[in-house]
């Protein structure tokens, strides 16, 4: 499960995708427009901001805009900056892997093996899927 911060960062992100390139869009409206609290947004929007995903604007035509395109921004990139390893067992996490303690062989642990396949799988759809996708449901690659 995804926390609500990460969820929070993907809805920012895709009111960003939406205003169109070059557009700003002031915190205010990103708030209201996804029912994100504003303090907790601009915590989020200030770590997206370090990432590179976002910049921000002062004055009257500032605000927040994507600094890359939609397309170029995947959803897996988000949820690993946000929440960590897309690893529902530390023994599947590529960048913070960590043996299982109750564990005797993870070449013949069934549950491992399942949700290996369950990691790879999630794992393909999100660093396919686009914040521009997104914005065209029908199109979200399966």
């Amino acid at each position: 499960m995804i926390s609500q911060k990460a969820k929070y960062a993907l809805r920012a992100l895709v009111s960003l995708a939406r205003t169109g390139r070059g557009e700003t869009m002031m915190i205010g409206e990103i708030s209201k427009q996804q029912a994100i609290p504003k303090k907790f947004l601009e915590q989020i929007l200030l770590e997206l901001k370090r990432a590179g995903f976002v910049a921000s604007r002062r004055g009257r035509a500032g605000g927040y805009e994507l600094l890359r395109a939609p397309e170029e921004i995947m959803f897996g990139e988000v949820l690993r900056l946000i929440d960590g390893p897309i690893a529902p067992l530390p023994c599947l996490s590529k960048i913070a892997y960590k043996r299982c303690k109750d564990c005797r062989d993870e070449q013949s642990c069934e549950i491992r093996h399942v949700f290996e396949r369950v990691t790879l799988a999630t794992r393909e759809v999100l660093d396919r899927t686009t914040l521009a996708d997104s914005l065209r449901l029908e199109d979200i690659p399966v």
